[in-house]
């Protein structure tokens, strides 16, 4: 068994037995891992930190070749992101940023840009006084290094890329030309600005696509797009997108 060392961010947490917890991290160093902190419960100054979720930690775990699960010995805490937890609507959109990367990454497969647009949108999501563009800026990137992004070079379905007025395909993951616009009759127009909106933040960083303005419209449209196509293609509805909705 390999003794690894790594940053952990806590995605999703559930009680093991009577004493213990398994907790789905994503790790700097080796992706999604699922790691099991035996005797938390039961003594909980056995670890440096209380593991809640959207924290960050310092976490030593015993690397097993035969199993998923993979034994932590060390958790520290690193970050807890305070400012997110004073607000309910925040937390919640930190609890969307978890459950997006739990539901999306793929288990120990490294991606340290994924790692570091998580910690990044988590920081932004305490001090900005737009969070919600934040979520969407977020959502948008993570598709992208994941490759699960939408297509909207051009038709998905036979790849014209000069139409006035393409619509979006949820069901097809993407835009449709008006000669293909039949292959979905549930496609629904789309803005030219969300498309160009969605583009621009696929190809900037963080930081520069936080400069980027969104007019009301643009991004009423691209939450809803954003939303249907995750709903769709992850077969359900985030439990947390369902109490930002109440919040509202």
């Amino acid at each position: 068994m390999a003794i690894i060392t790594t940053q952990a961010l806590v995605l999703r947490r559930w009680d093991l037995r009577e004493t213990s917890l398994l907790v789905n991290f994503l790790t700097l160093d080796c992706g999604k891992v699922t790691g099991e902190l035996k005797g938390i419960r039961a003594d909980p100054r056995k670890f440096a930190s209380q593991v809640d979720s959207f924290s960050l930690n310092d976490i030593v775990f015993y690397q097993k070749r035969n199993s998923s699960v993979h034994l932590v010995s060390q958790c520290d805490l690193r970050d807890a992101f305070p400012g997110l937890r004073r607000d309910m609507r925040l937390i919640g959109m930190a609890s969307t940023v978890c459950e997006l990367l739990d539901g999306v990454v793929e288990a120990e497969e490294p991606n340290g840009k994924i790692f570091t647009l998580a910690l990044d949108s988590l920081s932004e999501l305490s001090v900005n006084p737009n969070p919600e563009r934040i979520l969407s800026i977020f959502k948008i990137k993570m598709l992208s290094l994941s490759g699960f992004k939408p297509h909207l070079d051009s038709c998905v379905s036979c790849g014209n890329a000069a139409c006035a007025q393409f619509r979006f395909s949820t069901a097809l993951g993407g835009l449709l030309c008006d000669r293909c616009r039949n292959k979905d009759m549930r496609s629904r127009s789309i803005f030219r600005g969300t498309i160009a909106t969605i583009q621009h933040i696929e190809k900037n960083d963080f930081r520069n696509s936080l400069k980027l303005g969104m007019n009301p419209i643009i991004k009423k449209e691209l939450e809803f797009v954003l939303t249907s196509f995750l709903e769709f293609h992850l077969g359900k509805r985030l439990k947390s997108e369902r109490v930002l909705e109440f919040l509202k």
